[in-house]
């Protein structure tokens, strides 16, 4: 399975911090936004990544992440010219997936939560169809719901309804679709407002009764960090939990060491290259850490 991260856009509703950077390079607490949908897909696993973002953003996106070579996963890049929908990324991933199956993330979502890592493992198991994720939220209008039945399974999807939601369950920006996500995706009509909307992609798989929703429920967050409110909402986050427990949240150096990607020695490198940082004393503690008998490897980091 190959992951996507879509971090496109102008980022409008952030100007003008927006104004000479991508909003998914503006820092969350202690890391750049982007290293937390990076390391989300990390934890399902995956280790070859496409990011999509603007043709003036791609550079600093090379920039921060490199070719991922460093973290033991790959990076490559494409552009999206102008802002032509979600589902628009199968279109310009179809060579780069090569015919598999794939998770899709937004560049501004950040998600946490213990068992995470186990939803997406499941999600990833299923031989076809497509996964999301549903997080209950108190303005649904906002987003698009997902309508369930009695007995748990999707009725509908419906993207930004005009009148009352049907539901408070919100699709959030994380999805796993078989191979045949850029086949439905090219059959798609472009919105009314000229995009080719993840939902109209999503209710192929709902009408062919082969989507999978999964919600997430107490004990996880979902945030969207696409406005100065929410940005701040999601750095307190993640500022408060740091604080209060000793693991860093979304640190893709201790993910791809716990994975078995990267070992101890390399991850020391990694430390030695940011001295006299927080971050980089971090790395050193993990890679002390290991040298300990008995430590458990895998974490629950999100």
């Amino acid at each position: 399975m190959k992951g996507i991260i879509l971090a496109g856009g102008a980022g409008t509703r952030l100007h003008p911090m927006t104004l000479a950077s991508s909003k998914q390079l503006l820092p969350v607490y202690d890391k750049p936004m982007i290293y937390y949908p990076l390391t989300t897909l990390m934890l399902a696993g995956i280790r070859e990544f496409l990011l999509i973002s603007t043709p003036q953003d791609l550079p600093a996106f090379r920039r921060v992440l490199g070719d991922g070579r460093k973290w033991g996963i790959s990076i490559k890049y494409a552009v999206q010219e102008r802002p032509e929908g979600i589902a628009h990324a199968y279109l310009i991933a179809e060579e780069f997936l090569g015919g598999e199956a794939s998770a899709l993330i937004l560049g501004d979502n950040i998600f946490y939560g213990s068992g995470l890592a186990e939803k997406m493992t499941s999600a990833r198991a299923r031989p076809s169809g497509a996964s999301l994720f549903a997080y209950q939220v108190h303005d649904p209008e906002r987003y698009g719901v997902v309508e369930f039945e009695p007995t748990g399974r999707a009725r509908s999807i419906v993207e930004k309804a005009s009148g009352p939601p049907l539901s408070d369950w919100a699709v959030t920006g994380l999805y796993f679709y078989d191979a045949r996500a850029a086949d439905f995706a090219r059959m798609l009509k472009p919105s009314a407002r000229g995009e080719l909307e993840i939902t109209d992609l999503n209710r192929l798989y709902l009408e062919l009764g082969e989507l999978h929703v999964q919600q997430l429920g107490r004990g996880y967050a979902w945030l969207d960090a696409g406005t100065p409110e929410s940005l701040l909402d999601a750095a307190s986050f993640i500022q408060t939990l740091e604080s209060r427990q000793r693991f860093k949240i979304a640190c893709p150096e201790e993910i791809a060491f716990n994975m078995g990607w990267i070992d101890r020695l390399h991850l020391e490198s990694l430390a030695r290259a940011i001295p006299n940082t927080a971050y980089g004393k971090y790395l050193a503690w993990i890679a002390s850490e290991a040298r300990h008998p008995g430590l458990e490897e895998q974490r629950a980091i999100a």
